[in-house]
Formats: structure tokens, C-alpha cells, sequence
């Protein structure tokens, strides 16, 4: 059983609300809910039908500190990390061919191993392919917006860029580069407007659902939409082994390392050796502060993501606690740390 403690910081921040880890477990114990909860209830890895993960990964939640992490346990667990082949453009909606194409190329992969890329949830066995492992992070619906408006604005991000797709990348003009965000958004900007339903938006990854709701675009498109949420929320509770935060990072590597130790055991490990750095990873130093009036606006019009994120966030925990009360039930030593 491995076991690590949370941020103790975060962890009594609000201990009472249903959205944090104490809360969480309050309200499991109050209901009557507790003793039913167990890793093995909570652990969807055994049904995957090939030795093989698959991060879709969403933008701007950590994916890339995820990706580095994928490196080093392949060297140490034994397993084959792949990523797609970067592009000018991300495609994140497919084709029907293309989701095809891509779904083989997935399970040509060398086993085991894991394949990462930007794309919206695929349904393996709806294309009647065998299952893989799915995996997937979470952010802050607002702080994730936030992210990206500073991310694609950043120095080295646009030198990146200017590198790598010299005849494709456009270099943006000086005017749009110093655009504040919070000005953004109070001015009703259509770049920093959000509204519920709107199908505009693909490219600057304002939909952390479509990531787990799919390819179905006539559901999953609309944006901040009751029905793409729901149909999210029921992947993530059927398909998906752990949808982990960097926001809570020692609970994401315990339900990583327990629920799919082949490829997670010593993430921790390599996560805080110090040469590796990976809390750097990709952190944007460039970013100014957000005022609360243009975050209070802006999750005004999140509602359905804001709701999506915390049920991610409430399952995660859920996983958390069965590891803890597995622990508690095999060890002659238990832990009280609720």
C-alpha cells in the first residue's frame, strides 16, 4: 500500500466544504457512505483490455509536467511513453477517419506503455477497439482560462512557436500581445466573452468538458452546457482509472501510484527528486495578477465546468479515502489524519 499525507495547507483550508478533502470525507462519513467505499469499487484499470494508457490530455492543467513524469517511470517501471507528433494547430474534434486513424495508431503503440495527446475523449469501444487505460488532470476552470490568455502570450512561447512552424506561425501584433485580461473581460472583449451554448471558442481550450465528453460534437461543443457535463461526468465515473490535479498533488500520486501501480509505482519518487524539477515545468513567469471583480464575472459564466471540476475533484478525493481506509484496515499501525 503506498501512502502519502495531503498539503495539510490546502487540506484544513475549509475543512467543512464538500469541495476539499476533509469535507469530502465528513460528508461520506455523515451519510453512512464510508463503509461502502472501497479501491476496488473505485478502480476502473481492470477493465481496460490492452496494457496501455491514454492521456488525452486537457490544456493548460499540467499535462506536460504529467508527460516528463511518463519518461521517467518508463526508465524505471519499464514501459514505452509516446506523445503525438506536435503541430502549428491542435486537433482536438475528429474526423470520423481520423478518429479511426488515430485510435489504431493509439493501439500500434508499443505495449505497455502510454500515448499522450490534446484531444476529446475517445470512446474505444464504441469504434468496437479494445479498451485502454484512460488517464486525465483537472484545473480550476477559471485559473485553467487564465492560464492560457498569459500562456500564448509569453516571450518564449511565441520564440517556441516562431521556431518550430517558421512559415505557419504568424506572429501576433503588439496591440493584441499587451492585452490585460481583466480589462478583457470587464470590456466585454469577444476574445475574454464566455457564453453558455456558443459553439465559437474551439481554439483557445475554454471547454475542460469536451476533454471527457467527446467526439459528438452536437452534444459536446456547446459551451458550459448541462448536457456535454453530464455525459463528461459519466466517463469520468465509468471509464476513466484517475482524472488527478496538480492543485492537489500528493492526493493525485497516491491514487495514481495504488490504482495503476504497473506504470505509477515511484511517482512520487520522481516527481520531488530535486533535479527534476517538474513542479517548474512549463510555469508561466510572465503571468500579471487577475483582478476578483474579472474572476467573479468570468465564473458567473462557468457554471456547468465550475460543477464538472469539483465532481472530478470530489472523485479523486473519494479514490483518496478508500486507500486510506484499505490502509487503516490491513495495518497494525492506522492513520488518523481526518
Amino acid at each position: 500500500m503506498v501512502w502519502f499525507l495531503p498539503d495539510f495547507a490546502e487540506f484544513w483550508k475549509k475543512h467543512d466544504d464538500i469541495n476539499t478533502l476533509h469535507g469530502t470525507y465528513q460528508y461520506l462519513k455523515s451519510t453512512g457512505q464510508l463503509h461502502d467505499l472501497t479501491t476496488e469499487k473505485l478502480n476502473n484499470t481492470p477493465n481496460a483490455e490492452v496494457d496501455l494508457i491514454f492521456f488525452n490530455r486537457v490544456p493548460k492543467v499540467g499535462s506536460q509536467t504529467m508527460m516528463e513524469l511518463l519518461k521517467m517511470l518508463g526508465k524505471r517501471n519499464g514501459f514505452h511513453p509516446v506523445r503525438d507528433k506536435p503541430g502549428n494547430t491542435e486537433t482536438i474534434m475528429l474526423a470520423d477517419d481520423f478518429e479511426q486513424n488515430l485510435v489504431e495508431e493509439i493501439l500500434e503503440a508499443k505495449r505497455p506503455g502510454t500515448y499522450s495527446k490534446h484531444v476529446a475523449y475517445i470512446d474505444f469501444e464504441d469504434l468496437d477497439y479494445p479498451e485502454p487505460i484512460y488517464i486525465n488532470l483537472v484545473r480550476n476552470p477559471v485559473e485553467r482560462i487564465i492560464s492560457w490568455f498569459y500562456y500564448i502570450r509569453a516571450p518564449w512561447y511565441i520564440a517556441e512557436r516562431k521556431k518550430m512552424f517558421p512559415n505557419l506561425y504568424q506572429l501576433p501584433s503588439a496591440q493584441w500581445l499587451k492585452k490585460d485580461f481583466s480589462e478583457c473581460v470587464l470590456k466585454g472583449d469577444p476574445e475574454c466573452t464566455f457564453l453558455a451554448n456558443e459553439r465559437k471558442g474551439l481554439g483557445d481550450h475554454r471547454r475542460q468538458m469536451l476533454f471527457f465528453c467527446g467526439q459528438d460534437s452536437e452534444t459536446c461543443m456547446p459551451f458550459d452546457n448541462y448536457e456535454a457535463m453530464q455525459r463528461a461526468k459519466h466517463h469520468v465515473e465509468t471509464k476513466y482509472a484517475v482524472v488527478g490535479s496538480w492543485e492537489d498533488t500528493n492526493v493525485t500520486l497516491t491514487v495514481l501510484e495504488n490504482y495503476i501501480p504497473r506504470y505509477f509505482s515511484g511517482a512520487a519518487h520522481e516527481y520531488y527528486k530535486a533535479e527534476n524539477r517538474l513542479h517548474k515545468t512549463n510555469r508561466n513567469s510572465f503571468r500579471p495578477p487577475v483582478t476578483d471583480e474579472a474572476r467573479r464575472v468570468l465564473s458567473r459564466n462557468l457554471t456547468h465546468e465550475i460543477e464538472f471540476y469539483h465532481f472530478c475533484k470530489q472523485r479523486l478525493y473519494k479514490q483518496y479515502i478508500a486507500v486510506y481506509l484499505d490502509h487503516n484496515a490491513k495495518s497494525a499501525q492506522p492513520l488518523d489524519i481526518f
